[in-house]
């Protein structure tokens, strides 16, 4: 054992220890956390959040403000030798303030964007601006000779069935004897010649010619070489609305109409670019303002604030294009939104109800509890008033319309169309005779033409088509989807969508492709589990005998609105389908088979899978033949399903999907079902059909008679129209005077879209 070496030892072999003062690392030294107190608190503060601190100061300024007032009016009058009047208390820094500039009605502006007209108008009017939303600019072509002619029909073919289908003929023929037999049923009076009464007195009509200065409702037509205003001598290179509509068809330049918005969503079929839609959007709406609300000065727009009103189930990239509208390019101080939903509950003054909105193009409904929309009920449907208008048509040259001709691409066939439609469509039996009618079609620069007819139940059979969608042309309705806009994707994961999804929508895409729902376990043989014959359907993975709101055994849907990512660890319960027989009326009479065993059952390792997986493709062939083969489950990603439900159109009978909507928001509540039942409202254009409301409540009387006494579907309150409800709701929304959803310009520069996540009222 070596002992202790001396330093005069080491000192004389040259090992003595010497303190340069260097240190072994240039790293700097770490010192430990002191784990007694190691905490965070970021993020975890109102404070901390941007929008929050912005509105802690502005609340913080107002007050200060409204102090130095309160000290220069006291001033001011003990300098008089005036007693001072009271001055109110100055409220706390959650109560309301005084009204600034931008909490004038008359300086925020109400903007409801729809398919077929555009709403808009100041918070303090009564009643909406309502324009057309078309743009029509010069153009090689026109509309009617770029596109085939609505409705769409074989025009060389001799025989009616030929020129419509052989298949819509035997559908319409179906639901006219159907019709005779419920009103025979009904008390009513039938003749058995109706039908050939009609065809052979429109057959055999000729038009009568009226002259020009003999016809005192005569049109104007659109000029479209007059000059836009005084300053300018140049004829407008675009016009918009109704001035679009009455742009003859042989102008000279020819005009083509373009509509920004189709069937809810941006127009991406019609459109070759995605910048000349965001383009004819901007300028739709620069125009409106500057022609119907009298803003000419773009200056001046940095004093008003604006209200959007965009759908239930919305796409992000929509909702992001408008916010850089309002906020980029016309400068508005602040923008807030609200759903069509919640709008309609404001503007009726519900606090409870089932809203059911029929537009031109898509209806969609939504429960509404205590003013927020429920995530889960929401459903939005791709047909509307138009489809109405074009099967009417369709139906009336079936039966040898004197007008064969019309055509829904030609601005005045296509005002003709909503003309009769208006005039003529109701749901009361009462109403269906054989009766003789007349119209007058206004061509430009051509004499008046007045034509005779008559028809029969042509004007309840075409509103029916909201009870059996089949009827409707759905051919083109998805045509363009997708093309010029990709759907948004999570900031996190870009694998994973997340525009908003609903347990409702997510049931009536069952009903059409079940896939995309169902988590499937596959055999090797490529035949789906607990099915006997390859041949047969897939599975249904909800239980359609059930009442209640009961899930069965299979996952369905987060209510996120965003699909929950791979590998999560809790299942969540499958949407709720009603009734068995809404199964049978979307599969061509037959009922679809239910899950057996209630329901597909989970994988193993209590790991759940994703909504859907498909058997479709994705198995290897087995190395040796076994009479019992392993079955696989083949996992796709969020962003295959989300791309499978794009390519699903959502179109289910109206009175299916409310009681769809309603059991997807009650979860299982009866007393909700009943409250909800006993809550419907019916707002928009498309609505406004006689006899709609009673009807419809008719037809959910048929599907719960146990809840007979409890249905009730009325229209908006107060008598309003129904097609401003919502605009009128929104309005109200803007007035409000504690509303946090307002969104400032410097709040999008510094956050861009992403403020949207933290201002609007609903989970964004």
């Amino acid at each position: 054992m070596v002992g202790k070496v001396s330093d005069r030892v080491l000192l004389r072999e040259g090992l003595e220890r010497t303190d340069n003062g260097m240190k072994q690392t240039s790293w700097p030294d770490v010192p430990p956390i002191n784990q007694k107190n190691y905490y965070t608190d970021y993020m975890k503060r109102d404070d901390q959040i941007l929008s929050f601190r912005l509105q802690s100061e502005a609340n913080r300024d107002r007050l200060v403000q409204t102090a130095k007032d309160r000290d220069r009016a006291m001033n001011v009058a003990n300098a008089n030798g005036e007693v001072p009047l009271p001055v109110e208390e100055v409220q706390g820094e959650d109560g309301p303030g005084p009204a600034s500039t931008f909490e004038d009605p008359s300086k925020i502006i109400v903007i409801h964007p729809g398919s077929q007209n555009l709403r808009v108008g100041f918070a303090s009017d009564a009643l909406p601006k309502t324009i057309p939303m078309t743009l029509a600019t010069q153009y090689p072509q026109t509309e009617s000779e770029m596109h085939e002619a609505l409705p769409r029909r074989q025009f060389e073919e001799r025989s009616m069935d030929l020129q419509h289908g052989e298949e819509w003929s035997k559908k319409y023929q179906k639901m006219s004897n159907d019709l005779k037999i419920d009103m025979r049923a009904n008390k009513r009076k039938v003749l058995p010649n109706s039908k050939d009464l009609v065809i052979n007195f429109n057959r055999r009509i000729e038009p009568e010619i009226i002259s020009q200065h003999n016809d005192p409702l005569q049109i104007e037509w659109t000029d479209i070489t007059a000059p836009r205003d005084e300053e300018s001598k140049k004829p407008p290179s675009e016009f918009i609305g109704q001035h679009a509509l009455r742009v003859p068809d042989d102008s000279n330049p020819k005009f083509k109409l373009w509509w920004p918005m189709q069937h809810g969503w941006l127009n991406e079929d019609d459109y070759p670019t995605r910048a000349q839609l965001f383009n004819d959007l901007e300028t739709l709406l620069d125009r409106t303002f500057r022609n119907e609300l009298g803003l000419k000065k773009k200056s001046e727009w940095k004093q008003y604030s604006c209200v959007l009103i965009i759908p239930d189930l919305y796409d992000k990239r929509y909702v992001e294009l408008l916010l850089h509208l309002c906020i980029e390019l016309f400068e508005f101080g602040r923008v807030a939104f609200i759903q069509e939903s919640m709008g309609a509950t404001f503007g009726a003054g519900y606090t409870q109800a089932c809203v059911v909105d029929v537009g031109a193009q898509k209806t969609s409904i939504a429960c509404v509890e205590d003013g927020l929309c429920i995530e889960d009920s929401r459903i939005n449907l791709k047909f509307g008033g138009f489809d109405v208008t074009e099967t009417f048509i369709k139906m009336m040259l079936y039966d040898n319309f004197p007008y064969q001709d019309i055509n829904l691409r030609r601005r005045y066939d296509f005002l003709l169309a909503e003309e009769l439609k208006i005039k003529y469509c109701t749901l009361s039996q009462a109403n269906i005779s054989v009766q003789n009618f007349d119209f007058h079609l206004r061509v430009p620069n051509e004499s008046t033409r007045k034509y005779q007819f008559k028809f029969y139940d042509e004007v309840i059979l075409s509103a029916m088509g909201f009870y059996d969608p089949s009827i409707f042309d759905n051919s083109t309705k998805l045509r363009g989807r997708r093309s010029l806009m990709d759907r948004s994707y999570n900031a996190y994961d870009v694998e994973i969508p997340d525009d908003p999804t609903s347990a409702a929508q997510l049931a009536i895409l069952a009903l059409i492709q079940p896939s995309v729902t169902e988590t499937t376990t596959t055999s090797f043989a490529g035949v789906p589990g607990d099915m006997a014959t390859p041949g047969k359907e897939r599975s249904q993975p909800f239980n359609f005998l059930a009442r209640n709101g009961d899930a069965t055994g299979t996952p369905g849907t987060s209510k996120a609105p965003s699909p929950a990512p791979e590998g999560a660890s809790t299942p969540v319960p499958a949407p709720y389908v009603f009734g068995s027989s809404s199964a049978r009326d979307l599969n061509g009479g037959s009922p679809a088979p239910s899950a057996r065993n209630g329901g597909t059952p989970a994988p193993p390792n209590g790991t759940s899978q994703l909504p859907t997986t498909s058997f479709d493709g994705g198995l290897q062939p087995p190395q040796s033949q076994s009479q019992n083969p392993v079955p696989q489950i083949v996992q796709r990603s969020a962003k295959s399903l989300a791309i499978e439900r794009d390519s699903v159109l959502p179109l289910a009978p109206l009175d299916i999907a409310i009681m769809t909507s309603i059991q997807n928001a009650a979860k299982g509540d009866e007393k909700k079902v009943r409250d909800l039942l006993g809550s419907i409202m019916v707002v928009g254009g498309g609505a406004k059909i006689p006899h709609f409301a009673p009807y419809l409540e008719e037809k959910l009387k048929m599907r719960r008679p146990d809840l007979t006494d409890r249905i009730l579907v009325s229209r908006s309150a107060r008598e309003m129209d129904e097609q401003v409800v919502v605009w009128k709701g929104a309005s109200v929304f803007a007035k409000l005077a504690t509303n946090d959803s307002w969104i400032t310009g410097f709040e999008y520069k510094m956050l861009g879209a992403r403020v949207v996540y933290n201002k609007v009222l609903w989970q964004y």
